[in-house]
């Protein structure tokens, strides 16, 4: 921070001093019944010696100290609370559900602090070596402090979108799609440490918006459509070529065993120039992608 910088106000959600509105309603009640039985009272009087200030007060004071009471009152619905503000300033949040009462000059915004889903829209985006992949992901998140989700952003729910994009983009960029030998975390084979970092992420940039993320995930990935052709022959490759390393590595073990079988049982001996041809063969037994077809030798070893 330079020295001639503002400091950031962040918000604090905090207990609002409100009640419950059965009390209150009660209150309405007395005073509406008190209201009727006191013009039913002055109508069978025909207000004959009554006095002036009764009559102000029947007719003025006790309807007015009614719709004082009634503009009080307010629902809160489950997981729903109420931001009360006087005048502009925060006064705190009512998070009791049901019928409540506050004063009437309170104004109280409501918020839902509800477990909300979103399916973020296809983004292409670089992965780390460069290729363009199509990525989207699912958040479930929720308001944790309605005081910094209503005072410290200018409209939270726009600020998630923006920000689930912005975290896929930088997740996206820090891994590659795939990775034939394993060797390395990657998009398409590590969806649980991805979407792990996805969700540390995701929290660091909404806590300014008091938002929690319960669960993130992937729900595309694919490379983009002007290299799919390209990027799937290279995969086809590496695995054709991974598949032959793993035939050579187990027929040279299968060859070297067969050799030093015959040599400890002294089946047959054979010279260096006899060696290499039974290797040669049983290579070509081994990695051959078609059935060979034997060949009977009736002859002596030599013919």
């Amino acid at each position: 921070m330079t020295p001639d910088s503002t400091p950031v106000h962040v918000s604090v959600e905090r207990p609002a001093h409100s009640r419950s509105g059965f009390a209150m309603l009660a209150v309405a009640l007395g005073l509406l019944a008190l209201f009727a039985a006191e013009l039913i009272w002055l109508g069978a009087t025909h207000g004959r010696g009554v006095e002036p200030a009764l009559v102000v007060t029947t007719v003025i004071a006790l309807p007015l100290l009614f719709v004082l009471v009634t503009a009080g009152f307010y629902v809160i619905q489950p997981n729903q609370a109420a931001a009360i503000l006087l005048f502009g300033a925060y006064r705190g949040t009512d998070r009791a559900h049901g019928l409540r009462w506050v004063w009437p000059w309170l104004m109280r915004k409501r918020i839902s602090i509800r477990a909300n889903n979103v399916v973020s829209e296809k983004l292409k985006v670089n992965d780390l070596r460069g290729n363009p992949i199509e990525i989207a992901t699912n958040v479930v998140w929720r308001v944790a402090d309605t005081a910094q989700a209503l005072f410290d952003v200018d409209d939270y729910r726009a600020f998630v979108l923006v920000q689930i994009e912005a975290a896929v983009r930088q997740i996206g960029s820090r891994y590659p799609y795939d990775d034939i030998e394993h060797a390395e975390v990657t998009l398409r084979g590590n969806h649980d440490e991805v979407s792990r970092e996805l969700k540390a992420e995701l929290d660091a940039r909404l806590r300014l918006a008091g938002i929690t993320v319960d669960e993130c995930g992937l729900t595309h990935l694919a490379y983009a459509p002007e290299i799919a052709g390209a990027m799937l022959r290279r995969q086809q490759a590496e695995a054709v070529i991974a598949a032959r390393r793993k035939l050579v590595e187990g027929a040279v073990g299968m060859v070297e065993l067969a050799l030093d079988q015959l040599s400890q049982r002294e089946v047959i001996t054979l010279d260096d120039e006899r060696r290499a041809a039974m290797v040669s063969n049983l290579m070509v037994v081994l990695c051959g992608e078609r059935e060979t077809q034997p060949i009977v030798n009736t002859g002596t070893l030599y013919q």
